[in-house]
């Protein structure tokens, strides 16, 4: 039931243009002042609730603040949604007002998003993409759903996932998969609905699935196994050059430290040549010296054909691995449930084919 009940006024008053703004209204019945001239409130039946509610969602100050949200400036915020700075802010207040909370901190030098826009922007961003996304498929075509984001990173996704989604492709041609890929350790820069991650075991509100842990060993040609054959591990590694890959945000010989650590050998990590990605650097590995330090589960099918050697018995788990990551809200999703679905069954039975010596 409606917190009032309001006669309605003349047909000549009842033709005046309406107030502006779904915020406008509320806050006037909040105070009991009649939005239309001779209306008359005859009663407050029950409290007015003040949670959200779809009925008067106040989207174009979400779309303020969205905008100026990601940029951090109402001058750019406004630029990008071709209205003034003036309009801009006055949404921002209206919001912030409705919320009871402010949402950006102004007294710095630099605008700062407090803990109330930094919980708020990312799901205001995400119903926005997703919209767009929808009407965008809609438009295209009126029966096809919009497509799932699905980030994978780049070695991972060229030596492991590319097989697993053509042959998901095959099966279900009617759902489609948006891939985008980076070198982030953890949830990448951008929203995605799905997220294989390379990161070590932590909590958050995601719903996580681990895909497999990582297993690392030193790499090389075989002509360089061979040169150096019969030189202890350390040695070994002195001698060669180190074949790095970059990480988004971590120091440049941050595996092979981790390696050396954990198998207790003096090396000089610093040195060497480093590579956007595990494969770049494996790749050179097999066709040039040098030592990279590789996931010997996923170059499984080069160490087999005699292209990669791995000289030493010197397998570490070195703490990181492949997490499948999406929110709980999306495990509703049907298109989205049936791709979780089948990445897991899929490398369950990598795991076990790699077990079984296959």
């Amino acid at each position: 039931m409606a917190a009032y009940r309001i006669v309605q006024p003349p047909e000549q008053a009842r033709r005046a243009p309406p107030a502006p703004g779904c915020v406008a209204a509320r806050n006037a019945l909040l105070s009991r002042r009649p939005r239309h001239p001779g209306a008359t409130i005859i009663a407050r039946t029950q409290p007015v609730d003040a949670r959200a509610n779809r009925r008067w969602l106040p989207l174009n100050a979400l779309r303020a603040f969205d905008a100026v949200g990601q940029r951090l400036s109402f001058t750019a915020g406004a630029q990008a949604l071709n209205v003034s700075q003036s309009a801009v802010s006055r949404h921002i207040i209206s919001l912030e007002e409705l919320l009871g909370h402010k949402l950006f901190d102004r007294s710095g030098p630099t605008l700062a998003l407090t803990a109330a826009g930094l919980a708020l922007l990312p799901e205001v961003s995400r119903s926005f993409d997703r919209i767009e996304q929808t009407l965008n498929a809609i438009g295209r075509d009126p029966h096809a759903g919009r497509p799932i984001s699905l980030h994978v990173p780049p070695s991972l996704l060229q030596q492991v996932v590319m097989p697993m989604l053509q042959a998901f492709h095959a099966a279900h041609p009617d759902i489609r998969i948006d891939i985008s890929s980076s070198t982030a350790i953890g949830l990448p820069g951008a929203e995605t609905d799905m997220a294989i991650v390379f990161d070590r075991p932590s909590i958050d509100d995601r719903v996580t699935d681990l895909l497999w842990m990582v297993r690392v060993a030193p790499v090389c040609s075989p002509h360089t196994a061979e040169r150096h054959q019969g030189k202890p591990l350390g040695q070994f590694l002195a001698d060669n050059h180190l074949l790095h890959v970059k990480l988004d945000c971590q120091p440049r010989g941050l595996l092979w430290n981790s390696y050396a650590n954990q198998c207790r050998i003096a090396l000089d990590v610093d040195r060497g040549l480093a590579f956007e990605t595990n494969l770049l650097a494996v790749h050179y590995a097999m066709h040039s010296d040098g030592v990279a330090l590789a996931d010997i589960d996923m170059f499984a099918p080069e160490l087999a054909a005699g292209r990669l050697s791995a000289p030493y018995d010197a397998v570490i788990y070195d703490g990181f691995g492949y997490y499948l990551k999406l929110r709980p809200d999306d495990l509703s999703d049907p298109a989205i449930s049936l791709v979780r679905r089948w990445l897991i069954a899929r490398f369950a039975e990598r795991r076990t084919g790699q077990a079984n010596g296959g």
